[in-house]
């Protein structure tokens, strides 16, 4: 399987509260969002709007896309969602299942 994250801007959408990110799955576009939650939760988002959620998203896109990577190894899907439970899991599973 070949995941590639093209380096396009990420998206705001208001509608929703994510940010958008452009994603390629074996040559198939894959619509990928984190959730202004997890942003705020785990990447030092100061509030919702548009410019802490863009700024804490590129200031660790390495680490949303890695996740989105580990994920879509594991389900086939047209669209993913990175909630906060995601990266809280993932953070219990590296600590050897302390709790944080």
């Amino acid at each position: 399987m070949q995941i590639t994250f093209p380096s396009l801007p990420p998206e705001y959408r208001g509608w929703n509260l994510t940010v958008g990110f452009a994603t390629r799955v074996d040559g198939k576009d894959i619509d990928c969002a984190v959730s202004a939650e997890a942003l705020e939760d785990h990447f030092g988002a100061t509030s919702s709007s548009s410019t802490d959620l863009l700024d804490a998203f590129n200031r660790h896109r390495s680490q949303i896309e890695r996740m989105a990577r580990n994920l879509l190894r594991e389900v086939h899907t047209k669209e993913l969602l990175l909630r906060s439970g995601h990266f809280r899991f993932e953070a219990d599973r590296t600590l050897g299942g302390a709790k944080t």
